[in-house]
């Protein structure tokens, strides 16, 4: 079976933008939500930072947005749509129940800077994953913290140092693919 690309002619929506069409109204913040917006933007954002007029946005109907960024979309190859047969940080297959589980409402307003006393359920889980991959994998500790392809593997090669250091012995000499993207090496010079 062999795939075949969607192309378009896909303008840009700075191209397509006609002044005065409107793709959505946002209901009007209340005077109390933008004083106290206000407030906070003032304490944080640099006064040569803030905007002084209105930003230059396209000016779209809903319908046109949607369907440039679905063409834009369909010119993009997908795990869904074939085997994507590459390294560790590539787009690979995410089951789709794991979808439905991240796009639960408790879990997607939930914010880095949020209070501890408000996200207990999460940190609980987090820890109880941590214990669980730490047990599977025979180590005293996990960790969650690394995003994935050649950030995940450098720490990797990182604890396998630690384990070796511990425990006395020669550090092995790491070995990375000439494949590997130029950043990539940089990063590890200095392990």
């Amino acid at each position: 079976m062999r795939y075949h690309q969607a192309t378009w002619n896909e303008p840009l929506l700075v191209e397509r933008s006609v002044p005065g069409k409107i793709g959505h109204n946002s209901r009007m913040l209340t005077r109390k939500e933008a004083d106290l917006v206000g407030e906070q933007c003032w304490k944080i954002i640099p006064p040569p930072l803030l905007r002084e007029g209105l930003p230059r946005l396209p000016e779209l109907s809903e319908p046109e947005v949607i369907r440039h960024f679905t063409r834009l979309s369909q010119e993009n190859y997908a795990p869904d749509l074939g085997i994507y047969p590459l390294g560790s940080c590539t787009m690979k297959y995410n089951p789709k129940i794991s979808e439905v589980i991240v796009q639960n409402h408790k879990l997607e307003k939930l914010h880095p800077e949020q209070e501890e006393s408000t996200i207990q359920g999460i940190l609980a889980i987090l820890y109880k994953l941590e214990r669980t991959l730490a047990e599977i994998t025979g180590m005293s500790r996990d960790s969650l913290q690394p995003a994935a392809g050649a950030h995940g593997e450098f720490l990797g090669a990182l604890i396998m140092r630690a384990h070796h250091r511990s425990q006395g012995e020669l550090e092995p000499v790491p070995l990375w693919l000439d494949s590997r993207w130029s950043s990539y090496h940089r990063t590890q010079r200095g392990w």
